[in-house]
């Protein structure tokens, strides 16, 4: 047994082709042979139906679920095996999730150019100044956070009403003078492009495998999401719960958030700490724990309105809510601090080096952080933010109520 749990030699039996919609034509003298030689083709009906005329052994239509054909794989360790993939295997595609599950000397991948990379070829786009994103499988709203004035998007489609549905998103989110371009079945005989403006968009009978190619165009009033932390106030729905723009941004500052870490956000309220959070990075993971239902149908929906759909929220009172979630590299607690055995539960649960905020209100909260703070350590900061309202006729200063920050790193 190897050091991953599968039976397997250092050969490397196990080889992911690409193919496209050319089909064998498409394929390398080296990626035919491979397909001819194996024992077992494993692939959706599509990739099968395309390589037919080389395969010469079993052939397994991907099961549902896919782990069962992971395990026929396992099952045929140090056979020659191939799995085919839509183009690029290691882009949205099969690979990552085979070497997750076989070691690196087991395989041997043969790509062929993405769909990204065909559609920017017909496009004449730049690759690394464009967003590339999936829709397959995943909300529409993904888009949201890509939608920049001059932006340029390329996006995997669910099936062929996915466009339509891009062109209305557009529309209302004030995008609709940009120019959508469909590319259908790239690469293949049955290929075509069709472009037309989102808001006058009517793309009929498109072919279920498609990419999106947007060009973006913004109208004055445009829903523009600012690449900086601390969004306005009147783009969150809220029900007076919300940590206010200028606390926001210098909360998301004391959090730090870096590549690939998870975020709990306990109390989450309108959710504006997890949603700037996941909009920080792609690969970020937020998880809200709230308690009151109504508060956690508003966070889920201003999640959805401002790009970050991925937010995870956890019905349920902290600390009991908090078993069994993924270990966490940053913890919020906003609003209130008490002696509810949250803290403990929740730096239990903190990795080593992991950022814990607390932001404290209420005088009751504050004594609790300062006695917290004098056993664990860590940094205090006092927020007080006023501003400018008429008075009369006249302008003066409203403040704030004042914010205690406590932020503490774990060792």
């Amino acid at each position: 047994m190897t050091p991953h749990g599968n039976p397997c030699t250092l050969e490397r039996w196990l080889s992911i082709v690409g193919i496209g919609e050319d089909g064998v034509e498409g394929l390398s003298p080296a990626a035919r042979r491979l397909v001819g030689e194996a024992e077992l083709v494993v692939g959706g009906a599509r990739h099968l139906k395309l390589a037919a005329s080389l395969i010469r052994g079993r052939v397994l239509p991907w099961p549902s679920p896919m782990s069962g054909g992971y395990d026929e794989i396992a099952r045929h360790a140090g056979t020659p095996v191939v799995v085919l993939a839509s183009g690029d295997p290691f882009h949205y595609g099969v690979g990552v999730a085979l070497a997750q599950r076989f070691p690196p000397d087991c395989l041997m991948a043969v790509p062929q150019p993405s769909a990204f990379s065909l559609a920017a070829s017909r496009l004449g786009w730049a690759l690394q100044e464009t967003s590339l994103v999936t829709l397959h499988g995943r909300a529409l709203e993904g888009l949201v956070r890509h939608l920049q004035p001059g932006a340029r998007i390329l996006a995997l489609s669910w099936d062929g009403t996915t466009p339509g549905k891009v062109a209305a998103l557009l529309t209302a989110r004030g995008f609709g003078r940009s120019r959508l371009t469909v590319l259908e079945a790239l690469g293949g005989p049955r290929e075509r492009v069709q472009s037309a403006v989102a808001i006058v968009a009517d793309f009929a009978a498109v072919d279920p495998l498609n990419t999106i190619a947007i060009d973006c165009v913004a109208d004055p009033d445009a829903h523009i999401m600012a690449l900086a932390p601390g969004l306005d106030d009147d783009l969150f729905e809220h029900d007076g719960q919300l940590t206010k723009r200028e606390i926001r941004a210098f909360t998301l500052s004391a959090l730090a958030p870096r590549q690939g870490e998870c975020l709990w956000d306990i109390g989450l309220g309108a959710g504006s700490i997890a949603i700037e959070w996941l909009l920080c990075h792609p690969s970020l993971i937020a998880i809200g724990i709230e308690e009151n239902p109504e508060r956690a149908a508003r966070a889920a929906r201003n999640a959805t309105a401002l790009g970050t759909p991925d937010l995870t929220i956890v019905r349920g009172r902290a600390p009991a809510a908090l078993a069994g979630l993924p270990p966490p590299d940053a913890i919020f607690i906003g609003g209130g601090f008490t002696d509810d055995g949250v803290f403990d539960a929740a730096w239990r649960a903190l990795r080593p080096g992991g950022r814990l905020v607390v932001n404290a209100i209420t005088l009751e909260s504050e004594q609790q952080l300062l006695s917290t703070r004098a056993a664990y350590g860590g940094d205090l900061s006092r927020l007080q933010v006023s501003r400018a309202v008429p008075v009369g006729t006249m302008t003066g200063w409203r403040p704030a109520m004042p914010v205690t920050q406590w932020r503490v790193v774990k060792p």
